[in-house]
């Protein structure tokens, strides 16, 4: 007998009633292999009466099950915050200058250290050259005013001079004296005690430390005295500034222990104490900003490097329980406790902090009770 070929679809039909009996099979396959009893009277892996689960004498999960007693107490949670290098705010500072000008020269670049006095940029300014020139007729009007002095006071002696002139004289000195002390002020308030050539605006650092910021070049006139031309950061001592969520504020005091954490050198560590502690919330990202002063001798920090800070929370109370007892189900965790020998219960928990090797159980479980802490999943069915 001639056999009929079958058709493309027919083909298909036939293939899915293969597929679904061979699925059938191991699926009967797999159910004899997890049936808690045998058939042929061999005793069962374990029964679950209603929620007490037994593992009766003789069945092989007994060697791959652990128990222990879990302990409770208090234990200060490790939370781990963003954080990034900063400067010293005291120990930043901007170079404006004083008076208009036009820049003739700049001595520095960006990043370049530089030290307290070293000429930062020269400017040529009118301003300048009359604070000089007044610098210098009050010079010389208080030595016409001392000379005038000095011939009233000897014709005076002489005889031959009333004492309102002698007191004229006096005045006039003094009040050159005065007008003297004022235009040398104000040319060092101007200049900061530096002169260039051709009475120009020097410019000086104020302090020791690198220029971090330079918005000045060469030939630039400069219109606006408010404008900051350069900032000069002394970071011999720098600050660690982490971001506290509004959940965790009031948790990390000033002086509490920190350990941080450079992300570009994550395997030196660094060890500190929370200095500073801002009492209002960055409005943008609604977090607090806590600050922690690092000494940075040989300027191995810089300013805007990430890090992270590991701070000691408030402790906790609560059992802890080994990552291995614990029983996952979609969001639900559970432990199997021991409520007499061989015989547990599963029971819903809450978990708090965790750490690779632990986790601490907030609540549905007591210290002292006995869990599964190896082998829990061989009952979880």
């Amino acid at each position: 007998m001639t056999a009929t070929p079958l058709g493309p679809r027919a083909a298909q039909v036939l293939d899915l009633i293969l597929a679904g009996a061979l699925l059938a099979t191991l699926l009967a396959g797999l159910a004899a292999c997890h049936r808690p009893a045998s058939d042929a009277g061999a005793p069962p892996m374990f029964t679950d009466d209603h929620g007490l689960i037994t593992v009766p004498a003789g069945s092989p999960l007994r060697s791959h099950l652990a128990v222990q007693t879990v302990g409770g107490g208090e234990r200060a949670a490790v939370i781990e915050l963003p954080a990034q290098v900063e400067a010293d705010p005291a120990r930043v500072a901007n170079v404006l200058t004083p008076l208009t000008g036009r820049v003739v020269a700049l001595k520095v670049g960006l990043g370049q250290h530089v030290r307290r006095g070293q000429v930062l940029a020269v400017l040529a300014s009118g301003d300048t050259a009359g604070a000089y020139a007044d610098a210098e007729k009050a010079v010389d009007a208080a030595e016409t005013a001392r000379k005038a002095l000095e011939r009233a006071r000897g014709v005076q002696a002489a005889g031959g001079a009333a004492q309102k002139d002698l007191e004229a004289a006096e005045s006039a000195y003094n009040q050159a004296q005065a007008e003297l002390m004022r235009a040398r002020a104000r040319l060092a308030a101007i200049n900061g005690g530096a002169k260039g050539a051709s009475h120009d605006l020097v410019l000086t650092a104020p302090q020791t430390g690198v220029i971090t910021t330079l918005s000045v070049a060469p030939g630039q006139q400069i219109t606006d005295p408010t404008a900051t031309l350069m900032t000069v950061a002394n970071i011999d001592k720098v600050f660690v500034t982490a971001n506290v969520p509004e959940s965790a504020i009031g948790s990390f005091p000033a002086g509490a222990e920190a350990t941080v954490v450079l992300a570009g050198d994550p395997d030196h560590p660094l060890r500190g104490r929370i200095s500073e502690t801002d009492a209002v919330l960055q409005p943008d990202t609604r977090r607090q900003r806590v600050r922690i002063a690092l000494a940075n001798p040989g300027g191995r920090l810089l300013p805007n490097m990430y890090a992270s800070v590991r701070v000691n929370g408030r402790a906790s109370g609560g059992v802890v329980v080994p990552q291995s007892a614990l029983l996952m189900n979609n969001d639900a965790v559970s432990v199997l406790v021991e409520v007499r020998s061989w015989v547990f219960q599963r029971r819903a928990v809450k978990i708090g902090d965790e750490t690779e090797t632990d986790a601490r159980v907030l609540s549905g479980l007591q210290p002292g009770e006995r869990v599964v802490v190896r082998g829990g999943v061989l009952l979880d069915d």
